[in-house]
């Protein structure tokens, strides 16, 4: 067999191809060298078929053909899918999706929420203190007697729970009636004919709602007021002297919960006697500071109880900024909740707010829960909105959602506004409401 220059054909008998097959036989098989009526390369016919010199070349160019070959099918499908997919552009194909996407929804028109939850206390809200009235505010009232005892015995107390309304007793000492009046003036002075001021009209208001006429509702305590006073004291078993004197009622702003009795039947009558709270039951909430835009009088917010039922709420106050930084003088910091205790007071700053529940009913028996309170932060209606999940990045920036039609699919480009309740607002060409998207199963 003479030596062929690369790119040359040898003609050869069939003994040198037996040994050509057998120098380029390949595993699990021999490759096949073909003979026939092929033209030969100086163009005389019946001439054998032209084989390559060395097999072992043209084995390899094969491999690399095939290896190029199958580059171009990678890039040409990796092109066909930027295009088709990403591509975005009315002119071109939409991508074939015989099976469709795990699972369809529709682009819907709704309103948005955006909101904040956050940890909140039901029950009857902050508690306030009861104190004994002090010598000093019976000195200077220039209490001789026959009012409520400013140091005594305790007779009697109320039971925690109970309810005191206007008038009736909360608590006795020396077996005298210590009333609840509804205002926002104490006691802190004797009451008496020639007296004003909003102190007297607040003790008139109350005797007229407690069912004493005869004077006229004011600011000046007249022979007229006294003569109510008295009929007051006899309704208490007190001695009807026609003033009144600092101690002998407690004031609030309505009616009052007993959270506490702090002193016992028989203990003498001094500090603290009883905590107590308002008679509506509440949702306390300590919202941090960088929340605190959250909070409006008035505003409404949605209350989850433990039981997974949902009750609205509204804003009914809003207190001053506190600080539950409690760190000075530690100079230390736990490895364990990784806080520093340098500096965290601001970030520990919150704003007591309080919320009313509408229909109080809907609370069942809970009387104390923790719950959950979501703060709506905005707001927007009528915008086309899909599940998040039903995004898909795009690669070179941006969100698309898949579009189908019938048997196909497209990724349109869309472009996103406000998210909420798990929803995201789209806007985009051919997105309307009604439009079926993919999203996962």
């Amino acid at each position: 067999m003479t030596s062929q220059e690369e790119g040359t054909v040898a003609r050869t008998d069939p003994e040198e191809e037996t040994g050509v097959e057998e120098e380029t036989g390949v595993e699990g098989g021999e490759l096949e060298l073909r003979t026939g009526a092929l033209p030969s390369l100086d163009g005389s016919d019946g001439a054998v078929a032209p084989t390559p010199a060395n097999p072992r070349r043209r084995r390899g160019r094969m491999r690399v053909v095939l290896i190029a070959a199958c580059a171009v099918v990678v890039a040409v499908t990796a092109a066909g899918a930027a295009l088709g997919v990403f591509g975005g552009g009315g002119d071109e194909a939409e991508a074939s999706a015989p099976s469709g996407p795990p699972a369809t929804t529709e682009v819907k028109r709704t309103t948005l929420t955006s909101s904040q939850t956050l940890d909140g206390q039901l029950g009857y809200g902050d508690t306030a203190a009861v104190q004994a009235p002090s010598s000093s505010a019976s000195a200077q009232s220039g209490q001789q007697g026959g009012g409520a005892a400013s140091s005594g015995i305790v007779t009697w107390m109320p039971s925690d729970g109970d309810t005191i309304t206007r008038g009736e007793p909360v608590y006795k000492v020396n077996q005298q009636s210590v009333p609840l009046l509804y205002g926002s003036v104490p006691l802190y002075r004797t009451l008496q004919p020639g007296s004003s001021g909003s102190d007297v009209k607040m003790l008139e208001q109350n005797l007229r709602a407690l069912g004493h006429t005869g004077f006229t509702v004011d600011d000046t305590y007249t022979s007229d007021t006294a003569s109510a006073v008295e009929e007051w004291q006899d309704d208490l078993g007190r001695t009807e002297t026609g003033e009144v004197q600092a101690g002998d009622a407690v004031v609030a702003s309505g009616a009052r919960r007993i959270a506490k009795a702090e002193l016992a039947v028989g203990d003498a009558l001094a500090g603290d006697v009883l905590t107590w709270t308002g008679t509506d039951r509440v949702i306390s909430v300590d919202l941090p500071v960088q929340y605190a835009d959250l909070a409006k009088k008035g505003g409404k917010s949605t209350v989850t109880l433990p039981d997974n039922t949902t009750v609205t709420a509204v804003v009914t106050d809003i207190g001053t900024p506190t600080s539950s930084d409690n760190s000075a003088g530690s100079g230390s910091q736990s490895g364990g909740n990784g806080s520093d205790s340098e500096g965290s007071g601001s970030s520990n700053a919150t704003v007591p707010v309080e919320l009313k529940v509408e229909d109080a009913k809907k609370l069942g028996s809970y009387q104390a829960a923790s719950v959950s309170v979501e703060f709506a932060a905005e707001a927007r209606s009528n915008v086309l909105a899909v599940p998040v999940s039903a995004l898909f990045a795009l690669p070179g920036g941006g969100y698309a959602v898949e579009v189908v039609t019938g048997t196909k699919t497209e990724y349109r480009e869309v472009k996103l506004g406000m998210f909420g309740n798990g929803m995201v607002e789209i806007s985009g060409t051919g997105i309307t409401a009604g439009t079926v998207v993919g999203v996962p199963k």
